[in-house]
């Protein structure tokens, strides 16, 4: 084991007095030592039942022989970080994460790891730890919430988000956003939708490193107690077998995440976390990938905001195997894959059943042919940009319109609020990606604005920045280049027209190529006063085509 190395002979000794220190016994210093990487905290409503989550596994572990060691990751809650400079630190704790697992896993000589994840960015980070570390670990996360309840239909974040759109509009009254504000989110866990948190989660499975049921089983139900003692116990199986991370997320595990998520319809993020967690791996994915898996690959789920069902209802379909054994039919995944629970792919998903075909489409009945998700390309985006196609109105999916442009979030927010865009127009918000945010912001307030005072078939938004999983519209993120590294967002000017053509994959700004040449020979990107770790964060993050890891 790992551990003996700092554990046995008499040059150990002083390691095992610090055991000591900690109350360990002789016979609990004897057994291999799993670490516990707990995401709990007191400010994000997914993280707040993980104390019970890391409890159980705890159970787990000692049930199969190990010796469980609790230790703790940061997280921050997107939504209350949203529309403000705290989501500037929202991506990148991502990498903290990473960073400070991986330093606390080694420094310590653990032989396995179970990690207690669940929100947006300590998922792919903790995964991306898992791949450095590469001892034998196992994810379990704190679970999805239960959806809300407003005039006898359900709702998600995204309702309360779309609610304040229409109340500036002066369609509902204050009365009426009180009551979505006291009743989208009833319970702890991820927020309910197909937002970022659950699409990772859920391509956790599709990777092979979350039991299953680790995306979907509600956080308040009593089997996610459960499924946590299961992973306690997995882990001491995968440390007898010696099956790590590695073995797990070959290229081949990838290319099966990148097709569950296209089946699911994920949120956008997906496409910068699963290349850097790729990365991570010694695999390099190209977002020309995803539009090749998405060409072959229907599209079987419209969770929340994409459609009116929601990740408890897909649990009760059967959760991601049943998906992915719908996928399996068409010969679209490679089950050969080794997974957490010893077992392959294959193996795991012969007998998941879809239960509810209305909530998971049979492969023969999809809501589309091709994926959840679209990387378009062109003048605008020469190195690439990211919507969710199936969360897109038909209407929009072809849309050409004069731009509006903002130089911040900020901006473009009071404009929409002041009834300032018009049908039609294409909202450019730039000076928002991964260097010039920096931290390559969402933009769920402005997005949901624009749905909530009815301008979701009719105005369509673009950013070097990114999105909420709640966000829903002809919403194009990840612009890549940059404005901040000299992308050609950075030239876009006010009533400029702009093409966007999702089926075609295609986004143009539709000016002369002599004019075109010009403004990019001229341009000369804005640069911010940064200081601490933002200014660290900027010199060395990637472009989000990168997925935005760090050089």
């Amino acid at each position: 084991m790992k551990s003996d190395k700092i554990k046995l002979g008499a040059q150990n000794a002083p390691h095992r007095a610090l055991y000591h220190a900690l109350g360990m016994t002789e016979e609990e210093i004897s057994r291999p030592m799993v670490g516990i990487v707990s995401s709990y905290n007191e400010i994000v409503p997914g993280h707040m039942n993980i104390d019970k989550i890391v409890e159980a596994v705890r159970i787990g572990v000692a049930m199969a022989g190990g010796n469980p060691v609790v230790f703790p990751a940061i997280a921050v809650c997107d939504g209350i970080a949203m529309g403000h400079t705290g989501m500037k630190y929202s991506l990148v704790t991502r990498d903290l994460i990473a960073d400070s697992t991986e330093a606390m896993a080694l420094a310590h000589g653990f032989d396995a790891l179970v990690m207690v994840p669940n929100c947006d960015k300590n998922v792919p980070g903790l995964l991306m730890a898992a791949a450095r570390v590469n001892v034998p670990t196992v994810f379990v996360s704190g679970g999805p919430m239960l959806a809300g309840h407003v005039d006898g239909h359900k709702t998600s974040f995204s309702s309360i988000s779309e609610a304040v759109g229409e109340f500036n509009a002066g369609k509902i009254d204050l009365e009426k956003l009180h009551e979505y504000e006291c009743k989208t989110c009833p319970t702890c866990g991820s927020c309910s939708g197909m937002y970022t948190a659950n699409s990772m989660n859920c391509l956790t499975e599709a990777l092979g490193m979350g039991l299953r049921g680790n995306g979907t089983i509600p956080a308040v139900y009593s089997a996610r107690i459960e499924l946590a003692k299961r992973a306690g116990m997995a882990v001491m199986e995968l440390l007898n077998k010696n099956i790590r991370p590695r073995d797990i997320m070959t290229e081949e595990a990838f290319m099966n995440a990148l097709t569950v998520d296209m089946a699911l319809g994920c949120s956008t993020n997906s496409m910068l976390h699963l290349p850097a967690i790729a990365h991570e791996c010694g695999i390099e994915i190209n977002l020309d990938i995803a539009n090749e898996i998405s060409s072959k690959t229907p599209n079987l789920c419209h969770l929340a905001p994409a459609g009116r069902t929601y990740v408890e209802e897909l649990d009760e379909a059967g959760g991601v195997w049943a998906i992915m054994n719908e996928l399996s039919k068409k010969n679209l995944l490679n089950l050969d894959c080794m997974t957490v629970t010893g077992k392959t792919v294959g193996e795991n998903i012969k007998n998941a059943v879809n239960l509810d075909h209305n909530v998971i489409r049979p492969v023969e009945e999809p809501f589309s042919e091709t994926g959840g998700i679209a990387v378009l390309r062109g003048n605008l985006a020469p190195d690439g940009c990211v919507v969710k196609r199936s969360a897109v109105s038909p209407k929009m999916l072809r849309h050409k319109g004069p731009a509006r442009v903002f130089e911040c979030e900020e901006d473009a927010q009071a404009a929409i609020n002041a009834g300032l865009i018009n049908p039609g127009d294409v909202v450019v918000i730039r000076y928002e990606g991964p260097k010039g945010g920096p931290g390559m912001r969402e933009m769920l307030n402005p997005t949901s604005a624009i749905m909530g005072m009815g301008l979701g078939e009719s105005v369509a938004l673009i950013t070097d920045g990114r999105f909420s999983g709640a966000t829903r519209g002809a919403c194009v993120g990840h612009i890549s280049p940059e404005a901040a590294s000299g992308g050609p967002i950075g030239i876009i000017r006010e009533g400029d027209e702009v093409l966007i053509d999702i089926p075609a994959n295609k986004i143009e700004l539709c000016i002369p190529d002599e004019e075109y040449k010009a403004r990019m020979a001229a341009f000369v990107p804005e640069k911010k006063e940064l200081s601490g770790y933002l200014k660290r964060y900027a010199e060395l993050v990637s472009s989000g085509a990168k997925g935005a890891v760090l050089n």
